[in-house]
Parts: C-alpha cells; structure tokens; sequence
C-alpha cells in the first residue's frame, strides 16, 4: 500500500502495519502503526468507521464504482426523496451484503480482483455486517450524499449498488471519503503532504491499550 510505503520512509524505515486500506477512489482516514504498535491493528481494524459516501443512482457498474463501465438504467421516474428515506432503513443493523466483484475478497485462494480482471467469473458468498447509521445528507438526482456509520467489513460500494436494486434504478459509488476510525478523525489526521518530511515523536498519537 503506497501510504505505509510513504509512512515507513518518513519514519526513517521504522516496522510500520495499517488498520484498513482505503479504494483507489476514497480519500481520508488511514491509521498507520509504527514500531510496536502494529500490535494495536487488529483492535483498530475492529473500530468503527464513518465515511461521506456520494452514490450515483443513474447506473450500475462493473466494479460498483466510477471507475467501471456503466451499464445505463432506463428510469420512467426517478425517486422522490421520500422514496429515498423510505428504503434506507433496510440496510440498517447486522445485514447481509455482497462484497464487489473487484475487490480484495480471496476467492478460491486467490484475491477477487485478480480474477475479475482476467474476466473469470467471480462467486463471492454473502456475509453479514454492521451498519449502524445512514444518513440522508442530501438528494439532487441522480447523486445522492450519504453519511454512513458501519463495522469492520463493510463495502460502501456495496451499499450502494444495492440502494439502486431496492429503488429500482441503478447505483454505484461515485465518491468515498473516510472521516473517522473510533476517535481517530479527520481533524487529527496527518496529510499525505506532511510526509514528505521525517516524522517525529510529535506526529505521533498514543496507541489504544491492548491486551497482552
């Protein structure tokens, strides 16, 4: 991953693990451990996540995200934000989610993207996961902006392919960006530019407890 290549350079080579990667198209938080405290990652993968999540109802796509081909939706209608509201609490709780086709997914061994790549035919198995808010920032169609609160494992690509399938129109991720994991945000985020210099001790935030 091309941020803990960076990290581990800015810190002079220093043993460096991340908590959850982020898609090509996404922006925001990646928590980067250093030295020991990649032994924290396991326990900071498993926090919760917050993302701003742009969806784009007017078609589907082979990878669930812009970067895809899209496959246009005829739409008589579109949806009314009432319509919108309405179907969002579906996906609310412990639901059962498909993650995308071109994703890091092992299948049979080897990573789905891989093989979707090749054009191979690609089964992933549902699972479940947590989502435990959604909220309805705003609607202007075909984009809709969401804010969604989820567990470890959650696709956002997947969400919203599958709120274009519940309203009957299409639906893939048109922008992500993650703005927190647990209480790690966006506002003590370091940038990507801050590590083209050497980090210090001052750079650095305390790492949870961990047993053990």
């Amino acid at each position: 991953m091309a941020v803990v290549r960076r990290v581990r350079r800015a810190a002079g080579g220093a043993k460096t693990g991340h908590a959850g990667t982020l898609d090509p198209l996404a922006t925001g938080v990646v928590i980067c451990c250093l030295g020991k405290a990649t032994r924290c990652v396991p326990a900071l993968m498993g926090m919760t996540k917050v993302y701003d999540a742009k969806v784009d109802l007017s078609a589907f796509t082979t990878t669930d995200d812009r970067e895809g081909p899209r496959e246009e939706m005829a739409v008589e209608r579109p949806p009314t934000e009432a319509e919108l509201r309405a179907a969002i609490p579906r996906f609310l709780g412990e639901v059962t989610q498909t993650p995308p086709a071109f994703s890091a997914v092992h299948v049979d061994g080897k990573r789905a993207y891989k093989l979707a790549r090749q054009g191979k035919p690609v089964t992933i198995q549902p699972r479940i996961v947590r989502i435990d808010a959604i909220e309805l920032l705003s609607y202007a169609w075909p984009l809709v902006d969401l804010r969604i609160t989820c567990g470890k494992g959650t696709y956002i690509r997947s969400l919203a392919r599958d709120l274009g399938k519940a309203l009957g129109v299409g639906g893939h991720l048109a922008a992500l960006r993650r703005t927190a994991v647990g209480r790690y945000d966006l506002a003590i985020a370091v940038t990507s530019e801050r590590l083209e210099r050497p980090i210090t001790q001052a750079d650095l935030l305390p790492a949870p407890t961990v047993a053990g």
